[in-house]
């Protein structure tokens, strides 16, 4: 299969320690169980990762390894730009509640650098490692954000901002999705930035940081209110001279919710209202994939902007690999049981990718 799935299950959050509210996740080796915690049924789901991230100890003699931020890359992101340096299209979705750790695995924390850097920087500082010496070799950078349905260039202001609809045939301002006979679904008028080396990629996500949008909920100080897109495009000459083309995407999904754990009111909860839609979209499409085999089941990729831009990764020429955030804690056993669902159903996805 072209999508490869993993999951991650992070520390007690401050809110989960306060409620004193207990761990139902366990993991061993690939595979992770998790228990109701009110009448102690026990689901147990097998994926291509499980990574053992709640405390540093790994949860004691006999316990599964502590994955820390350079495990998760070694094993996930370092394979995708292998592929991405040979000329295939790759991807990397990081999906999962609010406050489950998506932003944290992706973009990093701590200002993002040393050991707390993400899969994003990471995977930048190999790029440019892989180039050094090559003179051919060039690197743009792209960044948007999907809000309430609006796409928006985080790297350059007034990228389609004011967009209400992103759709070019029904209309609307800002950045549209347009696609085109071969390469799929884009964003029309997205500006590309040439980043020379790793430090300059560093400037650039720190730009596009400042501006997404986040809000504080009772669920997460500092939740994603969008769908955020990095693209790292490759272009080099081979050893004959052809040139090889390759776009590294990273998704760090916003994070489904329930209104009444976030205390969302007001634009908040119609933020989580389009963030819950677009996921919904985004599973059916998985569904759609899933279940597709040699048939003819139509994807409804059309039914928002996030599944459209993301056509390619699922169900096109990509190679993609899904990590889904989980938090242990029993307060929040029904997110993490459907966070666990949906990555099983990724999971049987089929498709062939090519190179470019």
């Amino acid at each position: 299969s072209n999508v490869r799935v993993a999951v991650r299950c992070r520390p007690f959050n401050a809110r989960e320690k306060q409620l004193s509210s207990p761990c139902v996740v366990k993991m061993d080796g690939a595979r992770t169980t998790i228990t109701n915690p009110v009448n102690g049924t026990s689901h147990t789901f097998e994926f291509d990762h499980s990574f053992w991230s709640h405390d540093p100890s790994g949860g004691g003699r006999g316990g599964p390894t502590h994955a820390s931020q350079e495990t998760v890359f070694d094993e996930l992101g370092r394979d995708l730009l292998e592929n991405a340096w040979a000329g295939y299209n790759v991807c990397l979705v990081a999906y999962g509640q609010t406050g489950s750790g998506k932003s944290y695995s992706m973009m990093g924390g701590g200002g993002g650098g040393g050991d707390h850097a993400g899969v994003v920087p990471r995977a930048a500082r190999e790029i440019f490692d892989r180039m050094r010496g090559d003179d051919s070799a060039r690197v743009e950078v792209t960044m948007i954000e999907i809000y309430n349905e609006r796409v928006k260039d985080l790297l350059n202001a007034g990228g389609g901002g004011g967009s209400t609809n992103p759709f070019a045939e029904n209309g609307g301002g800002g950045l549209k999705i347009r696609t085109h006979p071969t390469r799929g679904p884009y964003v029309e008028g997205l500006t590309p930035c040439a980043a020379r080396d790793y430090d300059e990629v560093v400037r650039l996500m720190d730009r596009g940081e400042k501006a997404r949008s986040v809000a504080s909920t009772a669920m997460n100080a500092t939740s994603s209110r969008a769908h955020t897109i990095v693209e790292l495009r490759i272009s080099r000459a081979d050893a004959d001279g052809s040139e090889i083309r390759s776009k590294v995407s990273l998704v760090d999904l916003a994070g489904s919710e329930r209104s009444d754990a976030t205390g969302a009111t007001g634009a908040r909860l119609k933020e989580g209202a389009a963030i819950n839609k677009s996921l919904s979209a985004l599973g059916n499409c998985i569904s759609a994939l899933a279940e597709k085999g040699g048939g003819k089941k139509l994807v409804p990729y059309r039914d928002s902007a996030l599944t459209l831009l993301l056509k390619e990764s699922l169900g096109g020429n990509a190679k993609t690999v899904m990590i889904a955030a989980l938090s242990p804690a029993a307060v929040n056993y029904e997110e993490t049981l459907s966070t666990l669902r949906y990555a099983d159903r990724a999971r049987r996805i089929e498709g062939t990718a090519t190179v470019n």
